[in-house]
C-alpha cells in the first residue's frame, strides 16, 4: 500500500464526516444559507494566503531545482488559480478584496494555518506536502462527489463552486500532489510515516473543524 493510500485510510472516517456535514450537504442541494457561505468565502480566502505560504516553505526546504519549481508553481496556482472562484463569488456578492482584509480570521482558521506553517517550518518537503494534502485532496473528493449529485453542478449559485473543485484542472493538480508525496516518502521508515500520518490526520480534523466553524459562524 502506498503512503498516500495509508494516509487516506487513516483519515477516511474524518473525511466521511466532512461529506456528511450540513454545510457541505447544503452546497450540494443548494439549501445552504448564503450568509453562511459568505462567511466561509471570506474565511477561506484569508486561509488561502497562509496555505500559499506553506507551499512557499517548500521552495525554501527543497534541495533540487525541480522540486523548487514544483512548490513555486503551486504557490502561483493558488494565488492566481484557485482564488479565481473566490473572487468570482466576491464580485457576485459585492465584496472587495479590501473588505476581506478587514475581516479577522476566526480562531479555528488561525489554529489550522498556524499548525500547517509550524509543520512546514519544522519538517521537510514530505511533511510540507502532507500538511497541504488534507485540504487539497478532501476538496477534490468533495467536489467530485457533489458533481455527481443531481443538479448540484448546475445550481445557479453553488454550481460554480462545485464545478471548480470537480474540474479536471483541480483534480489533476491534486493528483500531482498525491504522486509527489509518494515520491518524497518512498522508503520512509515507520517512524517517519507516523509523523506524516499525524500531520495528515490533524489537518483532516482541522478541515472538518473549518466546515463546522463556517456552519456556526464562529469568531
Amino acid at each position: 500500500m502506498t503512503v498516500s493510500r495509508r494516509l487516506y485510510e487513516a483519515a477516511k472516517p474524518i473525511w466521511q464526516a466532512c461529506h456528511d456535514h450540513p454545510f457541505v450537504r447544503g452546497i450540494g442541494d443548494g439549501s445552504l444559507d448564503r450568509d453562511k457561505f459568505r462567511y466561509f468565502l471570506l474565511q477561506d480566502y484569508l486561509y488561502l494566503f497562509d496555505y500559499a505560504k506553506v507551499f512557499a516553505w517548500g521552495v525554501v526546504k527543497a534541495d533540487d531545482p525541480e522540486l523548487m519549481r514544483f512548490f513555486s508553481a503551486n504557490v502561483d496556482a493558488i494565488l492566481g488559480g484557485e482564488m479565481k472562484t473566490h473572487r468570482a463569488y466576491m464580485a457576485r456578492m459585492g465584496i472587495t478584496e479590501e473588505q476581506v482584509f478587514q475581516v479577522k480570521p476566526a480562531l479555528a482558521n488561525l489554529s489550522y494555518t498556524h499548525y500547517m506553517l509550524a509543520a512546514a517550518a519544522a519538517g521537510g518537503p514530505a511533511e510540507i506536502v502532507a500538511s497541504i494534502l488534507a485540504c487539497s485532496w478532501s476538496y477534490a473528493e468533495i467536489g467530485a462527489r457533489l458533481a455527481q449529485a443531481p443538479g448540484a453542478a448546475d445550481h445557479p449559485f453553488y454550481g460554480e463552486w462545485v464545478r471548480g473543485y470537480a474540474s479536471q484542472e483541480y483534480q489533476d493538480t491534486n493528483d500531482a500532489l498525491v504522486a509527489r508525496l509518494d515520491a518524497l516518502a518512498e522508503g520512509c521508515t515507520e517512524e517517519q510515516y507516523r509523523r506524516l500520518e499525524d500531520i495528515f490526520v490533524a489537518c483532516s480534523r482541522y478541515e472538518l473543524g473549518f466546515w463546522e466553524m463556517a456552519w456556526r459562524l464562529e469568531q
